[in-house]
């Protein structure tokens, strides 16, 4: 596959109509790929498709969509029209998200993870080519719905994935997988699975990093996000999946409901196992070693301290290939 170069979108800090100047300068830094993520900042579609305007030359791609919050319909529409208004270049990443994030934040049930994402794959499958679609999911039936603008080249769809259930479901029905949360060592033990139905399926993998930055501030930003991610429940999982024990006294404190003892709970080892930090080039680095493992995208997805120039970030942890 292309050696591939991304970075998310849209940046923290930066009114997003003010970001066109740095997104237009992505693809000379040697950045190939844009993706956008969906929780509670700007949902995945519309920066993509300012992206695609300002920056022709780059692929994007949501990492990702959640699976509930949008009816199969509606997702299909919205992934049409980022097809084709970026024709060949946009790929659609789909996942469970989070019971946070449904559940809570949604007042969606957040049930069946594996059997929603499953179904919403072989439903967009179909509806993407515009056929009808009158079928009965097992966590969805859809009635008749035909896509009125079908594009003219269907995107790749790709999977959230953690353990090996959905990691392979990504490989057997998806186009490759979207990882989340990990080493760059973990990756050996994650695609393995993804690639038991193909050794040419993608993986997309987040990576988040702290470039220029003192090794003190970037554990405390790093131990924040750990903290705010790796306690809810289906990343917990995952990391207890990969064997990381160094988190046992972490979740012990936060299931005591101590936040501050599970914050300081966290080792100095898993920060900088899970975080990319130090100068421009070690990080630079430390991506190209996840991509050694197996990752054939890496998205990098900067979360520095306020102060740091989000367009200085960008410059300073392009590949410059």
């Amino acid at each position: 596959m292309t050696t591939r170069w991304g970075i998310t979108i849209p940046l923290e800090g930066v009114p997003l109509p003010e970001q066109r100047s740095v997104i237009e300068q992505m693809p000379d830094l040697g950045y190939t790929d844009a993706w956008s993520a969906e929780a509670n900042g700007t949902d995945a579609f519309t920066p993509l498709a300012l992206a695609s305007v300002w920056a022709p030359r780059l692929r994007l791609g949501t990492a990702i969509v959640p699976a509930y919050t949008r009816g199969p319909a509606t997702l299909a529409m919205s992934a049409a029209t980022m097809a084709a208004a970026a024709p060949g270049r946009f790929s659609l990443g789909i996942g469970t998200s989070s019971n946070v994030i449904v559940e809570r934040w949604n007042s969606i049930p957040f049930e069946e993870p594996y059997k929603k994402v499953r179904d919403t794959v072989r439903f967009l499958r179909t509806a993407l080519t515009g056929q009808k679609v009158k079928a009965d999911y097992d966590t969805f039936s859809v009635k008749g719905f035909t896509l009125g603008a079908v594009p003219e080249q269907a995107p790749p769809l790709l999977v959230a994935a953690l353990r090996p259930g959905m990691l392979k479901l990504a490989g057997r029905e998806g186009d490759g997988a979207i990882i989340n949360w990990l080493s760059a060592e973990d990756v050996r033990q994650v695609t393995p699975y993804v690639r038991q139905s193909g050794e040419d399926k993608e993986v997309v993998a987040r990576v988040f990093a702290i470039p220029d930055t003192d090794a003190d501030t970037a554990r405390e930003i790093g131990r924040w996000a750990i903290s705010a991610y790796l306690n809810v429940p289906v990343y917990r999982a995952f990391h207890e999946w990969l064997g990381r024990e160094e988190l046992n006294p972490m979740w012990k404190a936060w299931d005591e409901g101590d936040r501050k003892g599970a914050l300081a709970a966290i080792p100095d080892s898993v920060v900088d196992d899970l975080i990319v930090h130090g100068p421009a080039e070690y990080c630079r680095e430390r991506i190209r070693a996840y991509m050694s493992n197996g990752v054939t995208t890496p998205v990098i997805a900067p979360i520095g301290p306020p102060s740091q120039d989000p367009a200085a970030v960008v410059r300073a942890l392009a590949s410059g290939d």
